[in-house]
């Protein structure tokens, strides 16, 4: 493998998109192997890669790193956009976490009976 990082994912966005933005933001090229039989996954299982047994999956340092929040921090932090201190590391955590709760109310939106959705509340809350 190169040196460019190695994201393993099914071809959509989903929780990989994040980290797209990050390596992007960062400057940073990338490799891309998008998941597309579930055999590809099993593989994955099968040989260790997925700790939890769960993608998104990159590849960057020599390790196999999985959950998206661990995987954002040690990019972040391996190319300084992880605040200048405590207290700016703090905020971008903070807005994080908020952004994790927004895709959160969006993805199970479409799993929400249409008579309790509340796409205004969703809105409401990704513009303030």
């Amino acid at each position: 493998m190169s040196g460019k990082p190695k994201l393993t994912y099914p071809n959509g966005r989903g929780r990989m998109e994040s980290i797209r933005w990050l390596l992007a933001a960062a400057g940073v090229e990338f490799e891309e192997e998008f998941l597309e039989t579930r055999e590809q996954y099993q593989k994955l299982i099968k040989d260790g890669a997925l700790l939890f047994d769960q993608v998104p999956l990159v590849e960057i340092d020599g390790m196999k790193m999985v959950q998206t929040r661990a995987i954002l921090s040690y990019i972040a932090a391996k190319y300084n956009l992880y605040g200048k201190d405590l207290k700016e590391r703090a905020f971008i955590d903070m807005y994080v976490e908020g952004t994790a709760d927004l895709m959160g109310m969006i993805i199970t939106f479409v799993f929400t009976p249409p008579k309790e959705r509340n796409l205004a509340l969703i809105v409401e809350r990704a513009t303030t």
